[in-house]
């Protein structure tokens, strides 16, 4: 498993490890040093250091990589490339003499982490997959990181250089297909959306919850604090049902834009947003379990509109009803397990009436949907489900004839 980010950083992908190995997967990690998303290297850890870890049986191998920092365009280019170097440079040494069937990325922003791992599987003759989580160059020009068209077109290029080198292309959306098969050639492309979190299926043993929520009707958004957000639009409806006594935001996580967040509650005086901060994997079920409601935003963007944010997959999985101020395939999934009430994104009207809407509801009404999105969420999105899933596309691949001439046709390099 090749990916920039890892335990001990917050990202899906060590759960799915995790899975893989209780479907008796051995499993490799191929990282970096744990930096997202603070900016700085985790204590413990050394921004140029190259070694290996154990934990709990697995192997974790971390190259050296430049720590993204805070804000700075200029920082978060050299935190990319610099895993990109390192991992193309340091990897086939820290896996020197290994004999891997698949080398699987697990690719966010940026999918240039891909590179790498061409070069691992050409010298290692091993099957390549990668697991696109978000589109590029779309999302590039989507989120304002880039807009000089020339530059687009060179990523472009090199987004479709690495997706004809894969033997897999696996996307985390079915609004991804055809715009990553636009880009692949002759590279197959499946939908495998994203796991819901493991500590969902877990029995939190009766400990009290992290944080306790006060009575009334809370709203509880949870997660990355950033841009694509939409976290004006919160505070817009908060503005809005100022006058609802009993209804309240409460805003779990941390991000780029916590301080900011902070800064507006306090100048807009919104007495009815709770900012809680950032709390780990584990204590997101008891919290979670106490709301009314559990929001989940998104700015308004045709690239955004394909996604479907890891959160959804949390909350049906916590089983309370949704509102979800987002557009696209979010949208659709939140409707399609009738989970709650769907509103546009960047709509702060329409999200403060459907949070009304919501309330208004019988406490029966709202019990309904909180049962239908968990059902939703055991038959589409549980981690033994998808795990069990990729464990047999990856066998398929490995059997099949297109992988056998792709294995063979690596013909130079060795075992590093």
């Amino acid at each position: 498993m090749l990916s920039q980010y890892y335990w001990p950083e917050t990202f899906r992908i060590t759960e799915v490890v995790q899975s893989l190995r209780e479907m008796d997967c051995d499993v490799t990690v191929l990282t970096g040093q744990p930096n997202y998303p603070e900016g700085v290297v985790a204590r413990g850890y050394s921004a140029l250091s190259i070694g290996t870890q154990v934990r709990d049986g697995l192997e974790i191998h971390r190259v050296p990589l430049a720590p993204r920092g805070r804000g700075s365009a200029l920082r978060l280019v050299a935190n990319y490339v610099s895993f990109v170097v390192s991992a193309a440079v340091f990897g086939p040494w820290l896996l020197r003499g290994r004999k891997f069937d698949v080398i699987l990325v697990y690719a966010p922003s940026p999918i240039l982490q891909a590179i790498p791992a061409v070069w691992l599987a050409w010298l290692k003759r091993a099957v390549l997959v990668t697991w696109v989580q978000d589109l590029w160059p779309e999302s590039l020009s989507a989120t304002g990181f880039v807009r000089n068209r020339r530059l687009l077109a060179g990523v472009a290029a090199i987004v479709r250089w690495i997706y004809r080198r894969n033997d897999l292309l696996l996307v985390q959306s079915e609004a991804f297909v055809e715009s990553v098969k636009r880009m692949a050639g002759a590279t197959r492309v499946v939908c495998h959306p994203n796991p819901g979190e493991r500590a969902f299926s877990t029995d939190p043993g009766g400990e009290p919850p992290a944080l306790m929520l006060d009575p009334g009707f809370n709203i509880v958004f949870a997660g990355n604090l950033g841009t694509v957000q939409a976290l004006d639009t919160v505070l817009a409806a908060a503005e809005r049902l100022r006058e609802s006594e009993d209804v309240r935001f409460v805003i779990v996580g941390s991000g780029s834009r916590a301080e900011w967040l902070a800064a507006e509650v306090k100048r807009r005086q919104l007495g009815n947003v709770r900012l809680a901060g950032r709390f780990p994997a584990q204590a997101m079920p008891g919290i979670l379990a106490q709301a009314s409601a559990l929001l989940v935003t998104l700015a308004r963007d045709p690239i955004l509109a394909r996604t479907v944010p890891s959160k959804v997959q949390a909350y049906l999985a916590a089983s309370r009803p949704i509102i979800a101020s987002l557009d696209g395939e979010g949208a659709r999934v939140v409707d399609e397990a009738g989970a709650g009430v769907v509103c546009p994104a960047e709509d702060a009207e329409a999200l403060a009436a459907a949070v009304l809407r919501l309330r208004a509801m019988s406490p029966d009404d709202r019990l309904r949907m909180a049962q239908q999105g968990r059902a939703y969420y055991e038959r589409n999105f549980d981690p033994v489900v998808l795990a069990a899933k990729l464990r047999r596309l990856l066998e398929e691949l490995l059997g099949s004839d297109a992988a056998e001439r792709g294995s063979t046709g690596r013909t130079g390099g060795d075992d590093g």
